[in-house]
């Protein structure tokens, strides 16, 4: 069995009164897309920070490719790529500059540097562009690029806080392509921060729920939809009055019930048959349209966490 990317216990960190990360717990499987999802102010920047060696937590511990982030914090950082809060980028140079001097800076040599650069920026579709100076580039079009440097030196595992905020949308799904086939083709792990739900959802494997500085779960999407949501029913109808929603409450395999306009939602504690429901509805009147299954997304799996942690 392949030892994960990172194994943290117990990661606290404090900054005077301010408990940044409390007890933090997990593991990163090698070789995947982990997502790490939180509001604002939640400790996932602070985390990264940590795992970097560019903090020293207040208590617990984390191995990063299996150094100690603070005894061999050199060591990870030279093994890891990072793209932050800047994009690290100089743009008055062009695509090619700015790969050869973080390849100088990486020590790489020069035929390395030359193939990996022309590699990287094929795979990125940047190639035609390579002589153009940043600055004349889309926001898009750097953010690849930034990402093109946090792996130019082939780290096995990158860092990655909201790689695509900010962009269009056709921008932050040509990068979400670019990652997930750069973990299938190079084995890549990616430590992803976002808070955009849907991307999540379709790129990782693993995310992990942090507010205050504390996990609040950590699984497969799947895992956690099943934790936090049983499934839901939709109606598409008319005619649902106080009195058929009290009817439903009061079914024991019905947690809850929600209407607006002229929707139903329905969700139910776990998997039963939906016809029962369906004729309860008709039988108390109400003109069903449409029935559909359906499950919680990540962003509603998401808000229910946030809920419960008031």
């Amino acid at each position: 069995m392949t030892d994960p990317a990172i194994r943290i216990e117990n990661l606290t960190r404090d900054f005077g009164p301010i408990r940044a990360l409390d007890g933090l717990s997990l593991e990163v499987p090698s070789g995947s897309i982990f997502g790490f999802l939180g509001p604002n102010g939640s400790g996932k920047t602070t985390t990264i920070h940590l795992l970097l060696g560019l903090l020293e937590p207040t208590d617990g511990r984390a191995d990063v490719l299996g150094f100690d982030t603070v005894k061999k914090s050199d060591m990870v950082r030279a093994r890891t790529g990072a793209l932050l809060e800047h994009a690290g980028l100089y743009e008055q140079m062009n695509a090619e500059e700015n790969l050869e001097f973080y390849g100088r800076i990486n020590r790489l040599k020069a035929g390395e540097r030359q193939a990996r650069t022309k590699e990287l920026l094929e795979q990125f579709g940047l190639w035609e562009r390579r002589k153009d100076r940043v600055v004349k580039w889309s926001r898009g079009m750097k953010q690849k690029l930034a990402i093109a440097r946090a792996l130019l030196h082939r780290p096995s595992l990158v860092f990655l806080d909201e790689p695509t905020a900010g962009l269009d949308v056709l921008a932050a799904a040509a990068v979400r392509e670019d990652l997930a086939a750069l973990t299938a083709s190079e084995g890549v792990t990616f430590f992803l921060t976002t808070h955009n739900m849907t991307e999540a959802e379709r790129l990782c494997r693993t995310v992990a729920v942090i507010r205050k500085g504390k996990l609040l779960a950590v699984g497969h999407p799947d895992e956690l939809r099943t934790r936090t949501s049983g499934p839901r029913v939709e109606v598409i109808g008319r005619g649902f009055s106080q009195d058929v929603l009290n009817l439903l409450k009061g079914r024991p395999e019905v947690s809850a019930v929600e209407s607006q306009d002229n929707r139903l939602s329905i969700y139910l504690r776990e998997a039963v048959e939906v016809a029962p429901l369906v004729r309860l509805l008709v039988g108390a009147g109400v003109e069903v349209e449409e029935v559909l299954k359906d499950k919680a997304s990540l962003e509603e799996v998401f808000l229910m966490l946030m809920e419960e942690e008031r």
